[in-house]
C-alpha cells in the first residue's frame, strides 16, 4: 500500500486531519510523479502527543536494547536500499549511479557508525562523589532539507534513537518519497509506537509548528541560514535547544606547493558533486596570483569533461538541479558574475545544449572574481565555481575566513605540516587537507552563521542528551 497521502503517528498510517495535497516533480520532466498531503498544526499536535505519550518508556529502555533496535533498522534499510536509491533518483535528479552509491549510501554507512558509537559510549561518569549521567532531551522536532536527504534524516534520527529521545519528523516537501520510504523502515523494524512520527508539510505551517510547540524539547534542523534564523526565532519563546546545520560558502586554498593540476581539477569534481547542491562544496577556490589564468585553464577543460543529462542515463554525471526555484536562483547568480565583471571562463546562463526541458545548469566556472562580487558571497547552490586569487599565504587565508558563513574549508599543500598549520587558522566547522576521504565520524557542524552543533558518530549522539549532575550520589 502507497502511503504518500498518509503520515505516520503513533506507529500507524493516518490520513491528515485536513486534506490537502502537493505534487511531487520530477526534476528531468518538470512533471509531477505522484503526490503528498500537507500537514497542519492540528497533524503536529497528534505527532508531538504521540511522541511526548512514548517519552518515558523509551527513555528508560536500556543501551543494549537501543543498539538491538538500530541493528534491525539497519537490518531493513539494507533490504529497501534500492527503493531509497530509486526514489532519490527520482524526487531530486541525482544520477542513478550517484543516488545509489552516495545519496542512499550515507543512510548504511550513518548507521553504521551510530550503532559503533552507541556500543562504547558511556552515559555515566563518576566525578567524586558526583554523578555525572547524561540522559535523552526529550521529544525532538526534525526538519531536514532536500539536497541530501537521506542523510540527514539518518542523522538525526539515528542518533535520536541511540539516546533514548522521541521525535516528530517533518522532510523537505520537495523530496518527501525518501522520508516515507524510512518511516516504513523504522515500521517494519519494530521502533515501539510513538517514538517516530512522520509529518509532511511545508515550512511555514509544519516547519513552525513544530518549532514553537511547547511540547518539543529540541528541534534540529538542517537547510539554509535564511530558514534557521527563522526557525531558532520560533522557538525562543519556549527556550528549547535549537540545533543547526546551515548554509555554506567554503574556500578552497590551492597553495603554491600544490601540483596545480591536480589541485584545480579534484576542486572542481567537488564543487560540481550533487550538482552543487551540498552546503559544503568548495565553492570559491583560491589560487596564486601569478598562475591565476594557468588554473584558469585547467577548470575550463575540467568543466566541460561533466556530462550532464537525464538521471537515467548512464553516461550522466549531473543530474538536474531539483526545483523551478532553484534554477531561477542559480540563473539570476551566473547572471550577476557576468554582470559585475567577472570572466565566464565556461558554461554561463541557459540550460546546455540539448536539454530543452527539466532543471538542468550547465558547468559554470567564474575567473578573476572579486571578493565583494556577489557569487564569492552568495550560496549558489548549483554547479558554478568562482576562481579568486591571492599574493600570499597570509591574505589567502584572510579571504577565505572573510565570509559570514563557516561550514567546511579546504587545503591543498604539498606539504602536510603547512597545510596543517594553515588548517588550525580557517574558521570552520570542518577542513578537508589535500581531498581525503569522506568520514562518518568526523563531527560535522559549522561556525558562524553555517549553524551550532554538531553531527555524525558520538558527537551526533551528543546533542540530544542533557547533562545531570547527582551530586551526594557516592556518599561512601
Amino acid at each position: 500500500m502507497s502511503h504518500e497521502l498518509q503520515f505516520y503517528i503513533d506507529g500507524a498510517w493516518v490520513d491528515p486531519v485536513i486534506p490537502r495535497t502537493l505534487d511531487v516533480i520530477d526534476p528531468a520532466t518538470e512533471e509531477a510523479f505522484t503526490k503528498i498531503s500537507l500537514g497542519s498544526e492540528a497533524d503536529v499536535d497528534r505527532a508531538v502527543a504521540a511522541a511526548k505519550a512514548a517519552f518515558p518508556a523509551f527513555a528508560r529502555a536500556s543501551k543494549a536494547e537501543r543498539l538491538q533496535l538500530l541493528r534491525r533498522v539497519l537490518e531493513v534499510y539494507k533490504s529497501r536500499y534500492d527503493e531509497v536509491a530509486a526514489a532519490l533518483s527520482r524526487e531530486m535528479g541525482a544520477p542513478q549511479k550517484l543516488a545509489k552509491t552516495s545519496q542512499a549510501g550515507m543512510g548504511t554507512a550513518h548507521l553504521t557508525k551510530m550503532i559503533e558509537a552507541l556500543e562504547s559510549y558511556e552515559f555515566d561518569r563518576l566525578a567524586g562523589t558526583t554523578l555525572v549521567t547524561r540522559e535523552p532531551i526529550g521529544v525532538v522536532g526534525m526538519i531536514t532539507p532536500w539536497n541530501w536527504p537521506i542523510n540527514q534524516i539518518v542523522c538525526k534520527v539515528a542518533p535520536a534513537l541511540a539516546a533514548g529521545c522521541t521525535m516528530v519528523l517533518k522532510p523537505s516537501e520537495v523530496a518527501p518519497i525518501n522520508g516515507i520510504l524510512f518511516a516504513e523502515v523504522l515500521h517494519e523494524a519494530g521502533v515501539p509506537k510513538g517514538v517516530f512520527n512522520l509529518v509532511n508539510g511545508d515550512g511555514p505551517t509544519v516547519g513552525e509548528a513544530i518549532a514553537r510547540h511547547p511540547d518539543v524539547d529540541m528541534v534540529s534542523f538542517t537547510g539554509s541560514t535564511r530558514a534557521g534564523i527563522l526557525v531558532a526565532k520560533a522557538a525562543a519563546d519556549t527556550v528549547k535547544r535549537v540545533h543547526q546545520e546551515l548554509g555554506g560558502k567554503s574556500a578552497n586554498i590551492i597553495l603554491d606547493d600544490a601540483d596545480l593540476r591536480h589541485a584545480v581539477t579534484r576542486g572542481v569534481a567537488g564543487c560540481y558533486g550533487n550538482s552543487g547542491q551540498s552546503c559544503n562544496a568548495p565553492t570559491r577556490m583560491f589560487v596564486p596570483l601569478a598562475r591565476h589564468d594557468e588554473a584558469l585553464e585547467i577548470a575550463k577543460a575540467a568543466a566541460e569533461t561533466f556530462r550532464v543529462g537525464p538521471p537515467d542515463a548512464a553516461d550522466t554525471v549531473l543530474g538536474p538541479v531539483v526545483s523551478q526555484v532553484q534554477f531561477d536562483k542559480i540563473q539570476r547568480l551566473i547572471e550577476s558574475g557576468i554582470a559585475e565583471g567577472a570572466t565566464l571562463v565556461t558554461g554561463g546562463p541557459g540550460r546546455p545544449e540539448g536539454l530543452n526541458r527539466g532543471y538542468y545548469v550547465r558547468p559554470t566556472v567564474f575567473g578573476h572574481v572579486r571578493p565583494e562580487m556577489t557569487i564569492a558571497r552568495e550560496e549558489i547552490f548549483g554547479p558554478v565555481l568562482s576562481i579568486l586569487s591571492y599574493e600570499s599565504e597570509e591574505e589567502a587565508i584572510r579571504l577565505a575566513n572573510d565570509t559570514p558563513y563557516g561550514l567546511a574549508s579546504y587545503v591543498q599543500s604539498g606539504d602536510l605540516a603547512r597545510a596543517r598549520r594553515v588548517a588550525a587558522r580557517m574558521r570552520s566547522g570542518n577542513v578537508y587537507i589535500n581531498y581525503p576521504a569522506w568520514d562518518a565520524g568526523a563531527p560535522f557542524g559549522g561556525y558562524k552563521q553555517s549553524g551550532n552543533g554538531r553531527e555524525y558518530a558520538e558527537f551526533g549522539l551528543e546533542e540530544f542528551l542533557e547533562i545531570k549532575g547527582i551530586v551526594g550520589y557516592d556518599a561512601a
